[in-house]
């Protein structure tokens, strides 16, 4: 395994984020990847499994 490179434009930041379930709402701490476009989530918020970086996934910075 190697490093490609370093993405010196995203900055790594811990959210509190609220999420629907179902009729449920729950909130929790979610690591998250941060640039110009807005937040990655890395984790689920409602049972912290790790999720990967994609654009599918960007909650956009209002």
């Amino acid at each position: 395994m190697k490093i490609l490179n370093e993405l010196k434009e995203i900055k790594l930041v811990i959210v509190e984020m609220e999420v629907n379930l179902g009729k449920e709402k729950r909130k929790g701490l979610t690591l998250c990847a941060k640039d110009e476009n807005g937040y990655y989530p890395l984790n689920t918020a409602h049972d912290g499994r790790p999720i990967l970086m994609n654009k599918e996934n960007l909650i956009k910075i209002d």
